[in-house]
């Protein structure tokens, strides 16, 4: 299959990373070829960690680097699939929805790796919302099994079985779930990470010891703390935002902590600092 991903960055790589490997023809797009080589950088150290640890030979390194190539623009898109995967803003996956639909033929399908964001209302952008569907892959994208496969309200079975197909032809589990905010995965795990921030923002435990109790208590193989960290506050706040406007219920609103952290620009792990400081050689909790 010849495809496009739409998105450079951890997730978008992530995913041309994967289709690449299942030997699949990857057209990666960004704003610039800057984004794109890094993007692509990504994925060859990646890649070569596998045939250090023996995983992969370099040969094959080689060949899955030869199915990626760099797009950054929107011509000569004879795809079967794109796939979405830039920032969590609905204005700017509206946008891209429509440049995909003036750039692709009808049948082809219109994916979006979105979190949390409605697949109907993508869908309805295009001239085509029968093949408008949900692709949401897990971080980090090689290593993680889940895809969630939403379906709009208008998304055609024909869609959603090729789509199934796919993920199960990538070694995935596909999940088919409801257009509802945050789907199944953010719905549980965001409030749970907010619920966490609360109980930093009002002093029940340190950073360390609730990430502590839900890894030896729960056998979370990450604290919450960690993992937005991990995930990126800023991405943590869209998606509350996501489920707050959605639902219009209070239990998903955002914890004052979580929106001044991402005010002060201390979004977590890519930016050096969130609930914990990675700026130096070991990794700490960072003070509140």
């Amino acid at each position: 299959m010849r495809l496009m991903v739409v998105g450079a960055g951890q997730m978008g790589a992530g995913i041309a990373q994967v289709f690449a490997m299942h030997g699949h023809e990857v057209l990666l797009n960004d704003v610039d070829e800057v984004r794109i080589k890094r993007g692509i950088d990504g994925i060859a150290k990646r890649l070569q960690r596998d045939v250090e640890k023996g995983r992969m030979t370099a040969d094959a390194r080689g060949k899955v680097l030869e199915h990626i190539d760099a797009r950054p623009h929107f011509k000569d898109l004879d795809v079967a699939l794109a796939i979405e995967a830039a920032t969590e803003d609905f204005d700017t996956k509206i946008d891209l929805f429509h440049r995909l639909d003036e750039n692709t033929a009808p049948d082809t399908i219109l994916a979006s790796n979105t979190s949390s964001i409605s697949i109907t209302s993508l869908g309805a952008t295009t001239s085509k919302p029968e093949r408008v569907i949900g692709m949401h892959f897990m971080n980090p994208v090689p290593v993680m099994m889940l895809v969630e496969v939403i379906r709009g309200i208008a998304t055609s079975d024909a869609t959603a079985r090729t789509v199934v197909e796919l993920a199960s032809s990538l070694g995935k589990t596909p999940v088919e779930v409801r257009d509802f905010p945050g789907f199944i995965a953010n719905r549980i795990l965001m409030p749970m990470i907010n619920e966490a921030i609360f109980a930093v923002y009002e002093g029940v435990a340190s950073i360390d010891a609730i990430d502590t109790v839900m890894k030896l208590g729960m056998n979370h193989p990450m604290g919450p703390l960690t993992l937005a960290d991990f995930i990126g506050l800023d991405t943590c706040l869209a998606i509350m935002n996501v489920l707050y406007d959605g639902f219009g219920d209070s239990k998903y609103r955002a914890c004052p902590l979580l929106k001044q952290y991402v005010a002060a620009g201390w979004l977590g792990k890519k930016s050096g600092r969130g609930f914990y400081d990675y700026r130096g050689t070991v990794t700490v909790p960072a003070a509140v």
